[in-house]
C-alpha cells in the first residue's frame, strides 16, 4: 500500500536523524584513532548540521477561494480531527504565512505589522527583531485554542486611500485592481504582512516548512516573497478551482511569479481543487469524470505543463474522510494521489541531493584519512628498515645511527621557512578570493543598482540596470575561479615538490566548484526578470519599493555568495590540514625513532622488542583502514539501519 505524505516524510526524518546519528559516531571514533584533523572535523561536522537541519519547502500559492487552506488541513493537520488553519467562505489567508519548527523558540504565533512595508528592511532583517512582532503563544494540546490563534493571519483591518497606496495596496493607473471603498470612504487592507506559526508537530519538526501565500495582490506587493521564497521552495503546489479552471488572475499568478524552466517537473504541481462541486446527482460517474479530464487537459495545456502535473482533488471532502476515518471517501477525494505526487516530487529529489552531498564528502573525508593512515604505514616501514639493518651492529654503529636521525630532524625543521613561504603565498591569493566574494564588493553592486532604479521616471530601463549587474556579479565570479584556478596550480606543483623532498603523500583537495554558483546567478536574475514585468512597472517607480526589491535581492544573494566562501575556506582548511598532519606525523617519526635508538643503546634485547611494536602497529594499521572504509562505505553506498547497530559496531572497533 502506497504511504502518504505524511508518512513518507515521517521516514525522511527517521533516514536523515540516523544518518546524522552515524556521521557522529564515525566522527568519535575518527577522534579516538586520532585521524580527525581540523578539516576532516569541519567537513563532519558540516555533514551532520545539514542532516539535522535540512529544510523542505513546500508553498501553497492560490488566488483566494481556491480552497487553498483547506487542502493544507487536509494534508497536514487532520491529525487534529478539525480545521487549524482558518478556511472559511470568501477570502481568509490575509498575509503570507509560514508554518515551521524552532526548538529555540516556545510554540507561538508572530505578526508582523503591516506598517513595516513603509520601511525598506527586507523580511529577514524583520526576522532579527523579534520585538516588532506581535506574538500570541499558543497550546498545541488544544486544538480549538491553536484554531482561534492561528485565525488572527484573516485579520483586516480600514485604511485611507493615502495609507493603502503608500502600503502597496492602491494604485492609481490600474483602479481595476484597486480594492473596495466602503461608503466611509475607507479601504480594507490585512492587518498583518507577515505570520510565522511555530509549533511542535511531527513533520514541521522533521524539518518540514509550509508557505502559504494570499492572492495575486499580495504577493506582487511583497517582492521578497515573490523572489526568495516561492523560488527557493522545493515543491510549489498552484491551486485552482476544478469549476472553473484557469482564470486571468490565476493565469498572471502563474506567468509572473511561478513558470519556471530550470524547476524540476515534479516540484511544480497544479492542483484542480474542489472537485466535489462536479459531483453532480444529474450525471453519470462516467460523465463525470469526461468533465474532469477536459478540464485537466485544458489546464494542463493553458499552463504548458503535462498532465500528470495537474491533479484534480477536493481538498475539502479529503479532510472530512480523514477526520471520520472514510477509505471510500479519501479514494474519490483523490487527495492521496496529490500526497503520492509531493512525495516523490518533493521527498526524492531531496534525499538524491542529500545522499549525492554525502557520497561526495565522504569519499574526501575517506581519503584524508587514509593518507594519515599511510604516512603512519610508511613510517613504520621506514623504521623497520632501519631497525633490521642495526641487527649484529655494534654501538658506534647505533650512535651513529642516532646522528643520523637527529641530523635529518634538523634540516626538517629547517624546511618550515619553506613552507611558511608557500602558505604565505596561497593566503594572499586567497584574500583575493574573499575580497571578490565578500560583503564589501555584494554591497557596493546592491548600491549602484539602487542608484540605477532610483533615476526618476517610468523603470521602462530596469532590465537592463539588473541585467548589468548580474553580469557584474558573474564575472566577479569568474575571476574567484580563475584565481582558486591558480592557487590550485600553485598547491598542485607545492604538494609534488613537497613529495619529492620529504616523502609526504600530500595531494591538493578537490577545487570549489564555483560555476555552479553562477548557475544560481542565473536562477536568481530569472526569477527577477519574470517580476519586472509590465504590471509591476508602477511599482518600480516607487522608490521605496524599488529598494525592497533590491534588500530582497541582496538577502539571495548572501547566502549564495556565503556557501560559495564556505566551500572556498573548507577547501583552504582541507590543504592546510593536509600539511599540519603529515608534518606532525614526521616530528612524531623522528621522535619515536630516536625513542628506539636509545632503548637499543640501553639494552639488548630492545631491538627485538621495538621491531615486534612495530609489526604489531602495521597490523593494528591494516585492521584501522579496513573499518575506514567499512564505515564510509556503508555511509555512502547503503540505506540505514538502526542507529543503534551503527554505535555497536562502532564499539567493536
Amino acid at each position: 500500500m502506497a504511504l502518504s505524505f505524511n508518512e513518507q516524510f515521517d521516514q525522511h526524518g527517521a533516514w536523515r536523524r540516523e544518518f546524522a546519528q552515524r556521521l557522529k559516531l564515525i566522527s568519535e571514533w575518527l577522534k579516538d584513532h586520532d585521524l580527525l584533523d581540523s578539516a576532516v572535523e569541519e567537513r563532519l561536522r558540516r555533514l551532520e548540521a545539514q542532516m539535522r537541519t535540512d529544510k523542505v519547502m513546500v508553498a501553497f500559492v492560490a488566488e483566494f477561494s481556491r480552497g487553498k487552506s483547506e487542502l493544507i488541513n487536509a494534508i497536514f493537520f487532520a491529525g487534529y480531527k478539525r480545521r487549524i488553519m482558518p478556511a472559511a467562505a470568501g477570502r481568509t489567508t490575509m498575509c503570507p504565512t509560514e508554518l515551521g519548527y524552532d526548538a529555540e523558540v516556545p510554540p507561538c504565533l508572530r505578526l508582523l505589522p503591516i506598517e513595516t512595508r513603509l520601511h525598506t528592511q527586507p523580511l529577514m532583517e524583520w526576522r532579527m527583531v523579534p520585538e516588532k512582532w506581535h506574538r500570541v503563544d499558543l497550546d498545541v494540546n488544544d486544538p480549538q485554542q491553536l484554531a482561534q490563534a492561528i485565525e488572527k493571519v484573516s485579520e483586516v483591518r480600514r485604511a485611507t486611500v493615502d495609507e493603502a497606496r503608500a502600503l502597496g495596496f492602491w494604485h492609481d493607473d490600474t483602479p481595476e485592481d484597486n480594492p473596495m471603498m466602503g461608503s466611509d470612504g475607507l479601504i480594507e487592507i490585512p492587518k498583518w504582512r507577515h505570520a510565522l506559526i511555530n509549533i511542535a508537530h511531527p513533520l514541521l519538526k522533521q524539518g518540514l516548512v509550509i508557505l502559504d501565500t494570499p492572492g495575486l495582490n499580495a504577493i506582487g506587493a511583497e517582492p521578497e516573497l515573490t523572489v526568495n521564497l516561492i523560488p527557493q521552495a522545493h515543491a510549489v503546489v498552484f491551486i485552482l478551482a476544478a469549476d472553473t479552471g484557469v482564470t486571468k488572475s490565476d493565469l498572471q499568478i502563474w506567468r509572473e511569479h511561478l513558470i519556471s524552466e530550470d524547476n524540476d517537473a515534479d516540484s511544480r504541481l497544479v492542483v484542480l481543487n474542489k472537485i466535489d462541486t462536479m459531483w453532480d446527482a444529474l450525471s453519470t460517474p462516467t460523465q463525470v469524470q469526461a468533465q474532469i479530464d477536459r478540464q485537466r487537459a485544458t489546464t494542463a495545456e493553458v499552463l504548458g505543463l503535462q498532465r500528470h502535473q495537474v491533479i484534480p482533488v477536493s481538498g475539502q471532502k479529503g479532510l472530512v474522510a480523514k477526520v471520520n476515518d472514510d477509505a471510500e471517501l479519501l479514494k474519490a477525494s483523490r487527495l492521496p494521489v496529490l500526497e503520492q505526487a509531493l512525495a516523490h516530487g518533493v521527498l526524492g529529489q531531496r534525499q538524491k541531493i542529500l545522499r549525492s552531498s554525502v557520497s561526495a564528502n565522504i569519499g574526501e573525508l575517506r581519503g584524508e584519512a587514509t593518507r594519515v593512515l599511510a604516512i603512519r604505514r610508511r613510517d613504520l616501514a621506514e623504521q623497520m628498515v632501519e631497525l633490521k639493518g642495526l641487527r649484529g651492529k655494534n654501538m658506534s654503529v647505533i650512535k651513529h645511527m642516532r646522528a643520523r636521525i637527529e641530523q635529518e630532524q634538523a634540516d626538517f625543521d629547517a624546511s618550515g621557512a619553506k613552507i611558511h613561504a608557500v602558505r604565505s603565498v596561497h593566503l594572499k591569493l586567497l584574500r583575493d578570493v574573499f575580497n571578490l566574494l565578500g560583503t564589501a564588493a555584494l554591497k557596493t553592486e546592491m548600491t549602484e543598482l539602487t542608484d540605477a532604479l532610483r533615476q526618476p521616471g517610468l523603470k521602462l530601463g530596469v532590465r537592463k540596470a539588473y541585467a548589468k549587474t548580474f553580469d557584474r556579479l558573474r564575472d566577479g565570479l569568474r575571476k574567484a575561479g580563475k584565481v582558486s584556478d591558480e592557487i590550485q596550480t600553485m598547491l598542485t606543483g607545492t604538494f609534488r615538490q613537497l613529495n619529492a623532498e620529504y616523502g609526504f603523500s600530500l595531494q591538493a583537495p578537490r577545487e570549489p566548484d564555483l560555476a555552479r554558483y553562477e548557475r544560481d546567478l542565473d536562477l536568481v536574475e530569472r526569477s527577477h526578470n519574470q517580476y519586472l514585468g509590465v504590471s509591476n512597472a508602477l511599482r518600480l517607480a516607487q522608490p521605496e519599493f524599488a529598494d525592497r526589491l533590491v534588500r530582497a535581492l541582496a538577502t539571495r544573494l548572501r547566502v549564495i555568495y556565503e556557501s560559495a566562501l564556505g566551500e572556498v575556506e573548507l577547501w583552504n582548511k582541507s590543504a592546510a590540514a593536509q600539511l599540519d598532519a603529515q608534518l606532525r606525523e614526521r616530528r612524531r617519526n623522528f621522535g619515536r625513532r630516536l625513542e628506539a635508538i636509545e632503548r637499543i643503546q640501553q639494552a639488548a634485547s630492545g631491538l627485538d622488542d621495538r621491531i615486534a611494536e612495530i609489526e604489531a602497529q602495521e597490523i593494528a594499521l591494516d585492521q584501522l583502514d579496513l573499518k575506514l572504509a567499512e564505515l564510509t562505505s556503508h555511509l555512502s553506498h547503503t540505506p540505514l539501519g538502526h542507529a543503534e547497530a551503527a554505535q555497536l559496531a562502532l564499539k567493536t572497533a
